[in-house]
């Protein structure tokens, strides 16, 4: 079912969205989305290096071309991460600081706000899959008794959709209060 497979990108959309989050804990998700300007080209950053966390508060970077270390490290301080790296000639060490009760609220409060939008946004899907079989019940392609089986099962699925989305929320509001 097409819906079916618009929910499930949406949950994965959420998932990826909240791997950049950053917490206490050091997570290379927190380092996606970096570009670095490798010889004039924009470059994905785990495509010019080894990520790592070794330890819990602590990710390292290894480059496979060692001119790659000054552009890495630019592209790293040039993010909005708040992260300062540190390179010792061969690899990148950054330390995660840990959070602030209040920095640790605010990224709560950022994380519940983009769990609503991804609840309008399945409820969205909702409404557009209800239209099109409210549509398909004018052109008499299907029933009222299908109608409503299939309004129950978009329902169903809506619900389930919700849920998981609640408890990613849940999930991640527990990572980042963690001390």
């Amino acid at each position: 079912m097409l819906f079916r497979s618009v929910m499930n990108k949406t949950i994965e959309a959420m998932k990826a969205s909240q791997q950049k989050v950053r917490t206490g804990r050091a997570s290379i998700g927190i380092l996606d989305g970096i570009m670095v300007d490798y010889y004039g080209t924009l470059t994905p950053l785990n495509q010019l290096a080894s990520l790592a966390v070794p330890e819990a508060r602590l990710i390292t970077i290894q480059p496979w071309d060692k001119g790659a270390l000054s552009p890495i490290e630019k592209a790293i301080l040039k993010s909005e991460l708040g992260l300062t790296p540190n390179n010792d000639g061969r690899i990148i060490r950054i330390p995660i600081p840990p959070l602030n009760e209040e920095r640790r609220r605010d990224l709560v409060k950022m994380v519940k706000k983009n769990a609503e939008d991804y609840r309008i946004e399945v409820r969205n899907h909702r409404r557009d899959a209800n239209a099109l079989l409210k549509d398909l019940e004018k052109e008499k392609e299907i029933n009222k008794d299908e109608l409503k089986v299939a309004q129950d099962k978009v329902q169903e699925l809506t619900d389930g959709s919700i849920k998981q989305i609640d408890e990613l929320l849940a999930a991640k509001e527990k990572e980042i209060m963690e001390v």
